[in-house]
């Protein structure tokens, strides 16, 4: 018999806000800003890129485009996918 496996997506697996603001966290203390833009687009495909490209007042495609792997979203974009996400950005 063939084993059948399938990609792990930790979208599928963050279902409340806090486990996304903890997930964040975590890459901003770990990675680099490819990562937390990386992050920032599995965080937003577990709530729903529509729901959260209308609550941060930018177009469903331009979301997908801003935080796709060869994105380069301006910052006004990350700040208001953060707020978006029920996170804040913060300087420590």
């Amino acid at each position: 018999m063939k084993l059948k496996t399938k990609s792990f997506d930790i979208a599928e697996h963050l279902n409340t806000l806090e486990e996304i603001r903890v997930f964040l966290q975590e890459v901003v203390a770990t990675g680099d800003e490819s990562d937390f833009i990386h992050a920032l687009n599995t965080a937003a495909r577990a709530i729903g890129m529509t729901e959260v490209a209308k609550k941060a007042g930018v177009t469903r495609a331009g979301l997908y485009k801003s935080l796709a792997e060869d994105g380069n979203p301006k910052f006004i974009t990350i700040s208001k996918v953060t707020k978006a996400l029920g996170c804040k950005i913060g300087v420590l």
